[in-house]
């Protein structure tokens, strides 16, 4: 099985950050499943998902993002997403998540833009 880790923390402002590590394909995608639906459990949809060490994205690690974000939205929140490699980006890219998600460079970024709609 391939290597995948999600850590979740905290910032100001009630948003939290799902940090991805490894490699998210088919064998991986439950783990992030069950971090977003622990965030909707726990009422937090203001979300920040930092893919610094994310070093792979296969079609199926997508579709949880797809998953997840009307529900997200439907509560009021977000998902951002930062710190992509251009490897990784180039995978959103390719399938059109940048029209579909807030994609910035840095999660500081990311954290303002949240901050700006409150």
């Amino acid at each position: 099985m391939s290597d995948f880790k999600v850590t979740i923390r905290s910032r100001d402002n009630n948003i939290h950050v799902l940090e991805l590590k490894g490699y998210l394909d088919a064998h991986t995608t439950p783990v992030l499943e069950d971090s977003f639906q622990k965030m909707l459990i726990e009422k937090k949809f203001r979300l920040i998902v930092n893919c610094k060490e994310l070093t792979y994205i296969s079609s199926a690690g997508l579709g949880v993002f797809m998953a997840f974000i009307e529900d997200v939205r439907a509560n009021s929140g977000d998902i951002k997403l930062s710190d992509m490699s251009p490897k990784v980006f180039n995978i959103f890219d390719l399938l059109g998540f940048p029209m579909l998600y807030d994609i910035v460079t840095f999660e500081e970024e990311a954290a303002q833009k949240f901050e700006m709609k409150q």
